[in-house]
């Protein structure tokens, strides 16, 4: 995207694309999982089955700092870290067996000064992974279950420095809380800051960009197809689909859930009606009629402090389709302050999302560009009509693995999906793939 010629490309293909092995590092004994590099690029960390996480110094010869073996905290395995924005703190993501063998999530803390764990906290489902939202505060998420496939996620802000000064002092505030159908849950947190946008190192042209996002299809282009069946093909671009309800007023939802609830007390619902359908029937009016309305996604030129949450969930299966978007504003990024449940009404549960984009397939891998301008998104596509009837029986996924990518600033998908690698896994199998994106290169 940046080349001016193509002399320039060639250049910057044949020099700059990584082509030669200069070190293997053989000190975790178990498969690795994830690596994150500090912001100043000199560190390095590792995550493994090994269940340690190792630091590693990032020079001519690389060289192992620190290892953490995490297994005295009852850790299975690490399987995510990230360095804050001074890369003076680690987050570091791992999962924990319970009781009763139940398997959960826990991020640890780990100072870069002298590497010791500062503090620990619950992440449930294990694969929120956690993120930093700035120097000192990390979000987290936990779980309730309210329903065979109906829950609840909550988002929490912590304190990275859990140690309390006083009794006034929130080291944990309860940032969000949704409401999750059909089976699915929020998993793999990640924080955009929108003052970053206009950095001089875009790597898509604005202008193009708005060109592109007003033609209705999209082509995909094959990098890696074995067969002539795989040339690029149109396909339908996914379309950011708000998570707007039907117009018919409050007071008809309220009357709908309520002449539902009379006709379950007196047992006149229909028999045709079965216990999951009635489920997912009462999720809809709770979130129809209890739920704060979603704040709207403004341009964010005027206001450069806001920040998104970025994670992926559903609504129709427990499968990982649609991407969730929600603004966290200035006065939310500190544990100090009113917890959020005041910003509510008494009769509002549950906060909305301000935006969804619809992959229509199940989400593998996201990364955000370095100027937290773009993202981007791993998916195996879903067949095109495809019908979900239960929540526990997700379509199949094709074994092209495609990338799109999404402009936060327009909340529309650019021009093209890159499709290069294929994956055999099955959906109940299927797991998440991290990808990283520099100014040049998407890994």
């Amino acid at each position: 995207p940046a080349a001016v010629s193509w002399y320039d490309e060639f250049q910057r293909l044949y020099d700059t694309i990584p082509c030669v092995e200069v070190q293997a590092l053989k000190e975790h004994s178990d498969q690795v999982l994830h690596l994150s590099f500090s912001h100043s690029g000199w560190l390095f960390a590792s995550c493994s089955k090994d269940c340690t996480v190792k630091i590693w110094s990032n020079e001519l010869d690389i060289s192992l700092q620190h290892s953490s073996n995490m297994r005295p905290y009852n850790w299975s395995y690490t399987q995510f870290s990230q360095f804050n924005s001074d890369d003076s703190l680690l987050l570091v993501s791992g999962v924990f067996v319970g009781p009763h063998n139940s398997s959960s999530g826990e991020i640890a803390v780990i100072s870069m000064e002298n590497f010791t764990l500062l503090s620990r906290v619950r992440n449930k489902p294990y694969d929120v992974f956690g993120c930093w939202l700035n120097e000192t505060n990390l979000i987290s998420g936990n779980l309730h279950r309210i329903g065979r496939v109906t829950s609840c996620s909550v988002l929490w802000l912590n304190n990275a420095f859990q140690g309390i000064e006083s009794e006034n002092v929130n080291v944990v505030k309860r940032l969000f809380k949704i409401q999750n159908l059909n089976a699915s849950t929020i998993r793999t947190v990640m924080v955009a800051d929108c003052s970053r946008y206009d950095s001089p190192d875009l790597l898509l042209d604005y202008e193009e960009q708005l060109a592109a996002s007003s033609t209705s299809t999209c082509p995909v282009f094959d990098l890696g197809s074995d067969s002539e069946e795989g040339e690029a093909k149109p396909k339908q671009t996914a379309e950011p689909a708000g998570q707007e309800l039907p117009d018919d007023g409050d007071a008809a939802a309220e009357d709908g859930l309520q002449q539902l609830f009379d006709d379950i007390m007196e047992g006149c619902v229909r028999a045709a009606m079965t216990e999951s359908e009635l489920e997912a029937r009462v999720a809809e009016l709770f979130i129809r009629n209890r739920t704060k309305p979603p704040e709207p996604v403004l341009p964010t030129d005027s206001s450069s402090k806001i920040k998104y949450l970025i994670f992926t969930t559903g609504c129709l299966t427990y499968s990982p389709h649609q991407i969730g978007i929600k603004r966290i504003l200035p006065h939310q990024m500190t544990t100090a302050g009113p917890v959020l449940g005041e910003e509510r009404r008494s009769d509002e549960f549950f906060d909305s999302l301000d935006h969804v984009i619809d992959i229509h397939g199940h989400i593998i891998g996201m990364g955000l560009s370095p100027d937290h301008r773009y993202l981007y998104v791993n998916s195996r596509a879903w067949p095109r009509d495809c019908v979900i009837s239960d929540p526990m029986q997700p379509p199949p996924i094709a074994e092209e693995i495609d990338l799109h990518v999404f402009d936060l600033k327009t909340m529309k998908e650019v021009k093209r999906a890159l499709r290069a690698h294929r994956a055999y896994t099955p959906n109940e199998e299927c797991f998440f793939i991290f990808l990283d994106v520099s100014r040049d290169f998407v890994a």
